[in-house]
């Protein structure tokens, strides 16, 4: 019988995942980490019957699966913070619900958190089985946060990561509308390691993130967790502002020292676009981060819990996740 607080909780967000999540809980059920194991699904508003494979996984599951329902989709990382929430072990481990990530890696990942009393543990991949272009943001992101963010210089910030319990408990904290996971994590700690792990390409479909999600996660991590995107604005402003005098100063002393008319119609075209799309970007920039504000003083939810199922349990009721 497992104990009533598993050594290990595993957190899957689940978005389009009905031909793959099945295969995935069976998988995990094989495993035998120190204290045991509980599953929690997540599911995101998914347009397919991902909802209906959950429910039925939560009757004949052979380990404690939790499902939780989303009234619609907020995504992926609303979808994680409310699966911390209702996850008990003593770590918690994340992972997609596509296959890309061997069962098999979870217990090493587990073991190397607990063994080595680490408060997050991320893994790495030799190759991973995504498209050109999904690693090429990948990549650039991680650049990003390597400015952004008070992370260990080179760290790969993946999704399939453990965290020990304490340190879920300050994440879940956050009830924002833009949760960043990895941005919170590195806000509560940096006892943070890593391990190499496989990767394999995804067993069916497509990936769920495409280029539009991709950008609205950057803006999450760029404007929910630093203010350097602003101040980025004001130097550009700055060195905007000291071109422009230089130019007025040579233009003064150009007309006052020559009888020619000074001449550059198209260079003063080009300096006016430069200019006032610099000036778009840096409003914008605060646009952003001032519209975040009004949504969360307003209340945007970070997710809405429409009802929660257990092993031989009742669904739960409304519950709403500010």
């Amino acid at each position: 019988m497992t104990e009533p607080h598993p050594g290990l909780s595993i957190v899957v967000p689940v978005y389009r995942g009905a031909a793959t999540v099945g295969i995935l809980v069976d998988a995990l059920s094989r495993l035998h980490p120190e204290g045991g194991l509980e599953v929690v699904l997540v599911n995101d508003g998914s347009p397919d019957n991902s909802g209906d494979v959950c429910r039925a996984l939560v009757k004949t599951a052979t380990i404690p699966v939790i499902y939780i329902e989303h009234s619609r989709n907020f995504g992926e990382h609303n979808a994680v913070m409310t699966g911390l929430r209702h996850a008990s072990g003593s770590y918690i481990i994340t992972m997609d619900d596509d296959l890309q990530n061997p069962p098999e890696d979870v217990v090493k990942l587990y073991d190397h958190a607990r063994l080595g009393d680490w408060d997050v543990v991320y893994t790495r991949y030799a190759k991973k089985e995504h498209a050109g272009w999904r690693n090429l943001g990948s990549r650039f992101a991680n650049r990003v946060a390597d400015w952004l963010l008070d992370k260990p210089r080179g760290l790969y910030l993946s999704s399939f990561r453990c965290m020990a319990a304490p340190m879920v408990r300050e994440v879940t904290l956050y009830r924002g509308p833009y949760p960043y996971i990895d941005g919170l994590l590195m806000q509560v700690t940096q006892r943070i390691d890593s391990i190499e792990v496989g990767h394999l390409p995804r067993a069916e479909g497509q990936s769920n993130y495409n280029l539009r999600r991709l950008v609205l996660l950057w803006l999450n991590l760029a404007t929910s967790f630093s203010l350097a995107p602003l101040r980025l604005a004001i130097l550009l402003g700055i060195v905007m502002a000291l071109l422009g005098t230089a130019g007025a100063v040579a233009t003064i002393i150009e007309a006052l020292s020559s009888d020619r008319t000074p001449s550059g119609w198209a260079s003063t075209m080009t300096v006016i676009l430069l200019v006032s799309g610099v000036q778009s970007m840096i409003l914008g920039v605060l646009g952003e981060y001032v519209g975040r504000t009004f949504l969360s003083a307003n209340g945007k939810p970070q997710g809405a819990v429409r009802a929660i199922l257990r092993n031989n349990a009742e669904p739960g009721r409304l519950d709403r996740a500010a």
